[in-house]
């Protein structure tokens, strides 16, 4: 087993990092097998982007203050932990996103893409699904979609529901819906194509991002899972996504 440290910028996980290549040494990313990632979801994000070429697993562990996407932190037999550990396959969502001059840009997102109104004006934003139009003007802040790995970070915090790995869902969340008033969102099989026009677009200006990528001024954004890229997390037996996000409904 070749590991690869990757951390954040954390003082924590700095200091972890030295303590850990002391221990295991660091191997370079193109000769590793893993990559251990040292930080909090923010940084698992990073490393999940940068690792999409290498195609290697991911074995986080928690430096920071959010850690859903990590694992505990322990130094001691930490190959051996690696090698035990459970794998959970992710696919991101790949946004393509129109620009009001017409450009077009392609970006993955692991935990959700959204759209954000620009300035103080609504957004009104028509949702279709698989090429059908679903609602012809929601009046909002904004929507996401989320991934399963996502839907306990920004969706949850706009009231999305939470999704169990595996769940063959994904969330479609408003952001601050004023019309209709009363819609929470809904569920998607996760093989939907959404597709979210911006209406008014030169008055109402709306962002999009794909996790911390963005693009100003969108004109249309369409959404669909990347089933041709594999993301493959490590987790330690017990420890799962699935079963955290089953704990998190739970919480109060």
């Amino acid at each position: 087993m070749k590991l690869h440290f990757s951390a954040s910028e954390h003082d924590e996980a700095k200091l972890r990092l030295t303590q850990l290549t002391e221990l295991y040494g660091q191997t370079k990313i193109e000769d590793a097998t893993h990559i251990v990632a040292l930080g909090g979801d923010g940084h698992m994000l990073h490393v999940l982007q940068d690792s999409l070429s290498y195609g290697l697993p991911v074995f986080g562990m928690n430096c920071g203050r959010l850690g859903f996407l990590m694992n505990n932190y322990e130094n001691d037999d930490l190959p051996d932990r690696v090698a035990a550990a459970e794998t959970a396959p992710l696919h991101p969502l790949r946004m393509t996103a129109t620009a009001r001059d017409g450009d077009t840009h392609d970006a993955l997102a692991i935990n959700e893409v959204s759209l954000l109104r620009q300035t103080h004006n609504a957004a009104h934003i028509a949702i279709s699904v698989n090429d059908k139009q679903q609602m012809e003007c929601l009046v909002c802040d904004g929507i996401l979609v989320a991934t399963p790995a996502g839907s306990t970070a920004y969706n949850l915090s706009a009231q999305g529901p939470v999704i169990p790995l595996g769940g063959g869902l994904m969330a479609l969340t408003p952001i601050s819906a004023f019309r209709p008033r009363r819609w929470r969102g809904a569920l998607l099989p996760d093989d939907s194509r959404v597709v979210l026009d911006v209406l008014e677009h030169e008055f109402r200006p709306v962002s999009a991002s794909a996790d911390s990528a963005e693009i100003r001024h969108v004109t249309r954004v369409a959404v669909e899972q990347a089933t041709d890229i594999t993301l493959n997390l490590l987790y330690d037996p017990g420890f799962s996504l699935s079963e955290r996000a089953t704990r998190e409904q739970f919480l109060t």
